[in-house]
């Protein structure tokens, strides 16, 4: 079954050249486009998508206010968003407004299509140089200070350090052996972990922690 794609964005040219990478590839179809987060919301409940390709800077309704929507609509289409802009505030508005995934517009045509495969698996993804800025935001503090989160409390202390080592950027394989548990638990304590906090992904998850202070920018695994 191919993968169904809303591009989403305000420029006719650019939806037009994301359809023919996306529509060149067995796997996946554009099944409609979208020039602002409005219409997008509409072709998403008409065309039910399994990936949103969705900037983030467009007249009318934003991309943020449009991935919000989405998650609080409980939609099973995930978001991608795609944009030309560095600035932090972006970054971190996306990932908090749920988004699955995050990439610059510079990216090259194999990127993004291998992108849209992962988000669509259930997968989380930051382009390389997002996650640096995003890593140094936290390190050099222009990212807002721990705040106490009464979500914490429904966490065992088990679930509380799968959270920890998922927030380092460990797999399911590394915590487990970190934790000297088998992989099949770590999974259940993921599962668990983003059931309780209300989360949708492994991105989600790690920036709950950081929000949280579970986890600091250079700490080692312990």
């Amino acid at each position: 079954m191919s993968i169904r794609v809303l591009v989403v964005d305000d420029q006719a040219v650019v939806r037009v050249g994301f359809t023919a990478i996306i529509d060149g590839e067995q796997d996946m179809e554009v099944v409609g486009q979208a020039a602002d987060g409005a219409e997008a919301l509409r072709a998403v409940a008409g065309q039910r998508p399994d990936v949103v390709l969705m900037d983030i800077r467009m007249n009318g309704m934003d991309g943020l206010t449009a991935a919000r929507e989405l998650v609080s609509m409980r939609s099973p289409a995930r978001v991608l968003v795609l944009t030309t802009f560095h600035r932090d505030e972006y970054v971190f508005g996306a990932l908090r407004a749920g988004a699955s995934g995050f990439l610059l517009k510079d990216c090259d045509p194999q990127e993004l299509v291998d992108a849209i495969r992962t988000v669509a698996a259930g997968e989380a993804l930051l382009a390389p140089a997002v996650t640096r800025r995003l890593i140094d935001a936290f390190a050099t503090g222009t990212v807002a200070s721990p705040v106490a989160d009464e979500r914490l409390d429904l966490l065992t202390h088990r679930e509380r350090d799968v959270l920890v080592q998922v927030a380092r950027g460990l797999s399911n394989t590394e915590v487990g052996a970190a934790l000297g548990i088998g992989t099949a638990t770590v999974k259940t304590h993921v599962n668990a972990i983003l059931g309780k906090l209300g989360l949708r992904d492994r991105v989600q998850a790690t920036i709950f922690a950081y929000d949280a202070g579970l986890v600091r920018p250079g700490e080692r695994p312990d």
